[in-house]
C-alpha cells in the first residue's frame, strides 16, 4: 500500500526541520525548503533550484503542497466581503471569509467542518459536527486570503486572522494552535500575536490552558446571556461548563496572561437586548479588564429571532459604559451573501 504524502503546511518549521534530518539530509535544506514555500510562495518542485535533486526527489514522494479547492466565490453588494467554500480533499466543505476595512483586511478563518456546540442561532452550530480540521487546513485559508489580495496587484496585505469562522478553535485545540505557530512563524506569513483572534463559545479548559501555555493572542468569549439560565438556553455547553465556572476561567486568563478578554454579546430583539440584560452583563464583567462586541443578530434559516434595532444597541452600550465596560457595535459585513458572524454553514 503506498503511503499518503504528509501535507506541507501541517507542518511547523521545527517539524520540517526535524522530519528532514530523519531523512538523512542536512537540516539546511529544510530552512531553504521552508523558505521556497512560505516567503517565496513556490510550490514547484523543478523551480526550487537550489535544494539538491536527491533530496528533491525524496521530498516530492514525502510531501504534498495540498489546498482546499475554491469551490464557489461569492462577492457581497457590501463592496467589502468575499465569502470563499473551500473543498477539502476529502470532500468536506468549509467557508472562508475576506473582509476589508479601513486600513486593514481581515480572513474569518474555520477550525472545524462543522460545529458541535449547537448554539441555536448559529448556522454551523445547525448544521451539526462533522471533523476537525488538519493544521495545514487553517493554514492554507489565510493562504488562500493572502494569495487573492497579492494577485489583485493594489498592494493591500493580509493583516489580521480571527479564528471565528466555522467550528470552536478549542474544541480542535491542538491542530489549531499548531496553525497560529506557523502563521506566526517570522518566515512566513509573520503575523504578531495581537493579529490573531480566537473566539470561543466558553470550552473552559480550553481557557485555561491557552492561559498556562502564555498564549499571547487574542481571545474573545462569547457570552450572549448574563445568566446561567440565559446563557444556556442559546448556548447549550453552558449545561457542560455553567456560567459561573466559565468566569472563573475569563478571571484566571486575565489574571496569567496580564491582558483582556473580548467578550461577544449577539443581540437578539427581545430576548436579550433589554437594559435589564445590560445591567446584569454590567454587574457580571464589572472589574475585569474586559471589551464588549456587540454583535446585533444575522439571520439564519434556522433561528427565528430578530436583530437589535440600532437605538437599542447604542442604549445597551451606555449602560455597559456605565459600568466601566467598553463596547463597539459589530459593523456587518456580508451578510446578503451569508458571511456575517454566526452565518457560515458550507453552503450557497
Amino acid at each position: 500500500m503506498t503511503a499518503v504524502p504528509t501535507s506541507f503546511y501541517d507542518l511547523t518549521r521545527e517539524a520540517l526541520r526535524q522530519l528532514v534530518v530523519r531523512w538523512g539530509f542536512s537540516s539546511v535544506h529544510a530552512a531553504r525548503l521552508w523558505s521556497y514555500v512560505h516567503l517565496e510562495r513556490i510550490e514547484a518542485w523543478p523551480l526550487m533550484v537550489d535544494l539538491p535533486a536527491r533530496f528533491r526527489e525524496r521530498a516530492a514522494t514525502e510531501l504534498a503542497f495540498t489546498r482546499p479547492d475554491v469551490a464557489v466565490e461569492t462577492h457581497s453588494a457590501d463592496g467589502f466581503t468575499r465569502k470563499y467554500l473551500l473543498a477539502l480533499a476529502d470532500g468536506r466543505q468549509i467557508e472562508t471569509v475576506l473582509m476589508r476595512y479601513t486600513g486593514r483586511v481581515t480572513a474569518c478563518i474555520s477550525s472545524q467542518a462543522g460545529c458541535a456546540m449547537g448554539c441555536v442561532f448559529c448556522a454551523t452550530g445547525q448544521m451539526g459536527f462533522t471533523r476537525h480540521l488538519t493544521p495545514g487546513e487553517i493554514v492554507t485559508q489565510a493562504l488562500h486570503v493572502d494569495r487573492v489580495l497579492r494577485e489583485t496587484g493594489e498592494g493591500e496585505r493580509l493583516r489580521n486572522i480571527v479564528l471565528m469562522g466555522m467550528g470552536e478553535p478549542l474544541h480542535n485545540y491542538d491542530a489549531v494552535m499548531t496553525a497560529v505557530d506557523i502563521l506566526r512563524d517570522p518566515n512566513g506569513l509573520a503575523f504578531g500575536a495581537k493579529k490573531i483572534t480566537l473566539s470561543t463559545v466558553g470550552v473552559v479548559p480550553g481557557i485555561i490552558r491557552l492561559a498556562d501555555e502564555a498564549r499571547p493572542i487574542h481571545l474573545a468569549v462569547s457570552l450572549h446571556g448574563a445568566t446561567q439560565a440565559e446563557r444556556a438556553a442559546l448556548v447549550p455547553v453552558a449545561k457542560k461548563w455553567p456560567l459561573d465556572e466559565l468566569m472563573d476561567a475569563c478571571c484566571y486568563y486575565i489574571a496569567k496572561q496580564q491582558r483582556r478578554i473580548f467578550y461577544e454579546w449577539t443581540l437578539i430583539e427581545g430576548k436579550n437586548d433589554l437594559p435589564d440584560n445590560a445591567h446584569a452583563v454590567g454587574r457580571l464583567l464589572q472589574g475585569q479588564e474586559a471589551q464588549v462586541n456587540l454583535i446585533p443578530l444575522n439571520p439564519t434559516a434556522g433561528y427565528a429571532g430578530i436583530p437589535t434595532g440600532r437605538e437599542a444597541a447604542k442604549r445597551f452600550q451606555q449602560i455597559l459604559a456605565g459600568y466601566g465596560l467598553p463596547s463597539t457595535i459589530r459593523q456587518r459585513r456580508g451578510i446578503d451573501i451569508a458571511a456575517g458572524c454566526g452565518q457560515l454553514a458550507a453552503s450557497q
